[in-house]
Parts: structure tokens; C-alpha cells; sequence
């Protein structure tokens, strides 16, 4: 399966563009037929040395004082091109304020505000720009921007309970195998030559164990950094292919202690961006697109995808996502009953409200027990190597009595 860049127009004239996965140009160009886009240029993407991001210099707090403002601006009556200027000239970020100067010199010349934020992909991503365009094909823009701050905030609290669920007991058991490396090679060298110079005899088999280690990292360290390195940048490239992201996104889901706020995560993150595209007026199609390339998870991606594709069919929504095995039978049942009902985005807003609060209880649930391993991990690790190094101590004095 490859990438796809394709541009194409609406019934009304509208320019779209975007990028798909499939299989064939052919397979991209019926799908663009399916969702009743008149079809341009369809290209494969080319492939692309990735170089390490020096990010785009915009901030979660620039676009959320960004979309809150505008919504109020816009509300207020006042011009578009008025906004962009007062926005850009109050930014605090100089960056930031120098990108939507140029934006309003775009929707100056002619441009409509979502071609515009076009410019800055990867500031305005396809979600921000999708219900930009929405918002200005129904006048509803100040709500849709106010939907957007409220989205970024949310989708905000969410990533980082998830990251601080996988980043903190992490970083704490890199830290005690750090010490535990330290401690072998640095201090119990001098502790072997204290045991030499205090004559003693026979070591007791933990300290000969520890010591044997402690030789082998001090002996091989001129193997052993660079063949960590190299494990280290061969996972991070295979993390960067396809397949490679693929099978450790399915390895997340599928953690027995991690897992299940991963897996929370993505529901929530999935309901909330479908429900805040379809309350804009996005078509279900367009917007099932969207979220799959905002997913974060490329196990849950293709899972959508497989569910749009059904949907593209004719079939509703709910039977294909649950055939994927990836969303709880409550979630597809309750995104059944908002299909019947006709209020679909407000069920997947609850749904998501629901979602961040069994994240918020999961993280917790994780935190206070993963706290007492991490202990017993540090105590056996770094309490272990202290009573090797003075058990011969010990002898010694015992010797000596």
C-alpha cells in the first residue's frame, strides 16, 4: 500500500486535496468518485529522507489564545481580514504573529481563509483546515473556532495523561538500571581492591556474581556503548517505517498493564475529532479521512479506514468498527443508537467525555500501583548490589573478632 496525493473539486466548484492510502491510483480514484468528487491529478507521494523536526515554533497555548479570540472577534462582527491583523499584531509569539500576517495577505488576494491556513501544514493540520472550510461554507465560523479551542484543549489533557501513564514509570526504571550500571562500574572497582587489601579469602557467591558482571562491563564498554547505540538507531529506524510503527502500535494496545490507557486514549481521541467534525457539518466519509490520519495509532488508523470503506458501501457505521476488534462493544453500541436516533456527534462527544475520565481513573489506577513495583524494583536492584559489596566486609570483621 502507498501514499497518494490527489486533488479534486466538488459539485459546486470547490477545490479539495489531500493524501490517501491505497493501493492503486484506480482504488484512490474510485473512493474520490464514492464520496462525489469530481477527480484531478492523482499522484503517488515521492519518498522523503526524514530529518530530525525543528519544530514549527507554535505552541498548544498560541492556538488555543488563537481559536478562542477569533471565535470572539468573529462573533463580534467584525471583518475577517480585521481579525487576522488584530491577531497578528497582539501575538505574543513573533513567529506565530509573522504567519498570520501572511495568512491575511492570502485572504486579501482572493484566497478563502482554510486555502490560506493551507500555507502552514503543519501548524493548521487537515482536521484544523477540514472544519475551517466547514465553518466558512455554513457562516458559522466563530462556533466552529470556539469547537476547535475547546477540541485542542481537550485533546491537549488527554495526550499528556497518556504520555505521563508511559513516561513516568519509564524513566524511573531508566534511572535505577542507570545507578545499578554506575555502581558496577565505578564503585565496586574500589571495593575489590579493598577486599584484596584487607587479605580476604573466598568471596561469598553474590559478591563474585556482582563482581563478574562489574568485569565485564568495565572489560567490554568499548563494545558495549556502540552496540546499544546502533540497537537504539536501527529500532528508531524501523519504528519509522511502515510496518515497523504498525506492529509496535499493535504491541501498545496489547500491553497488559499499558495497554488499556493506550487503548482508552485512542477512543477518546477518535470520538471526540468525529464528533467535533460532524457537529461542523463535515460529510461522514470526509470526516472518517480525516480522523484516521489523526489518530496517532496507525493499528486504530486502519481500522477506521476498514470502517469507511464499509461505509462508502452503504453499511452504518457501527458493524464494521466492531468486526475490527479495536473498539469496546459499549462504543459501537452507543454509536449505533446515535446512528438510529440522527444525533450521532452528540453521542460521540459524550462518548469521548466518558473515555477522558476512565483515562483520568486509569492513569491514576496505574500510577498508585505502579509506585510500590518501582520500589521493590530499586530495592532489589540497588539493595541487592549493597549487600553483595559488604558481605565480604563482614567476613572480614568476623575474622578479625
Amino acid at each position: 500500500m502507498a501514499t497518494w496525493i490527489w486533488e479534486a473539486t466538488t459539485r459546486t466548484g470547490e477545490a479539495r486535496g489531500g493524501s490517501m492510502e491505497a493501493d492503486s491510483e484506480a482504488s484512490v480514484r474510485d473512493k474520490l468518485t464514492a464520496q462525489g468528487l469530481i477527480v484531478g491529478s492523482v499522484k503517488k507521494k515521492p519518498l522523503e529522507l526524514k530529518l530530525p523536526s525543528l519544530g514549527t515554533g507554535v505552541t498548544l497555548k498560541d492556538m488555543v489564545v488563537f481559536t478562542r479570540t477569533f471565535s470572539t472577534m468573529i462573533d463580534a462582527g467584525l471583518p475577517l481580514v480585521q481579525c487576522l491583523d488584530m491577531l497578528a499584531s497582539q501575538a505574543e509569539n513573533q513567529r506565530f504573529g509573522a504567519m498570520l500576517f501572511k495568512v491575511k495577505a492570502e485572504v486579501e488576494a482572493g484566497k478563502s481563509l482554510s486555502e490560506a491556513l493551507a500555507l502552514y501544514p503543519r501548524v493548521f493540520d487537515d482536521l484544523f483546515r477540514n472544519l475551517v472550510a466547514a465553518g466558512e461554507a455554513g457562516g458559522i465560523l466563530d462556533l466552529i473556532f470556539r469547537r476547535m479551542a475547546t477540541y485542542l484543549e481537550k485533546s491537549a489533557k488527554l495526550g499528556r495523561q497518556v504520555r505521563g501513564a508511559l513516561v513516568y514509570p519509564t524513566a524511573i526504571v531508566v534511572v535505577g538500571i542507570g545507578i545499578m550500571i554506575v555502581m558496577m562500574t565505578f564503585v565496586l572497582p574500589t571495593f575489590e581492591k579493598m577486599f584484596k587489601d584487607l587479605g580476604a579469602g573466598s568471596l561469598p557467591a553474590p559478591t563474585r556474581v556482582v563482581l563478574a558482571i562489574s568485569h565485564f562491563i568495565t572489560g567490554n564498554a568499548l563494545i558495549i556503548i556502540p552496540v546499544v547505540v546502533a540497537l537504539g538507531f536501527a529500532f528508531s529506524s524501523f519504528l519509522r517505517t511502515e510496518r515497523g510503527r504498525y506492529l509496535w502500535d499493535q504491541v501498545l494496545l496489547r500491553l497488559p498493564i499499558f495497554g488499556n490507557v493506550v487503548r482508552k486514549g485512542a477512543v477518546a481521541r477518535f470520538t471526540r475529532t468525529l464528533g467535533t467534525l460532524l457537529a461542523s457539518g463535515v460529510p461522514i466519509l470526509d470526516a472518517m479521512d480525516i480522523v484516521a490520519r489523526t489518530a496517532g495509532n496507525t493499528v486504530v488508523t486502519k481500522a477506521i479506514l476498514y470502517a469507511r470503506e464499509k461505509v462508502s458501501q452503504g453499511k452504518d457505521i457501527a458493524s464494521p468498527l466492531l468486526e475490527t476488534g479495536i473498539f469496546p462493544p459499549m462504543v459501537v453500541q452507543m454509536i449505533g443508537v446515535g446512528e438510529q436516533t440522527g444525533a450521532m456527534d452528540d453521542m460521540l462527544q459524550k462518548i469521548a467525555d466518558f473515555y477522558e475520565e476512565e483515562v483520568d481513573a486509569a492513569v491514576a489506577a496505574l500510577s498508585a500501583m505502579l509506585e510500590p513495583l518501582i520500589l521493590v524494583f530499586l530495592g532489589v536492584g540497588v539493595g541487592g548490589l549493597l549487600i553483595a559489596m559488604y558481605l565480604p566486609i563482614f567476613d572480614v570483621a568476623g575474622g578479625i573478632k
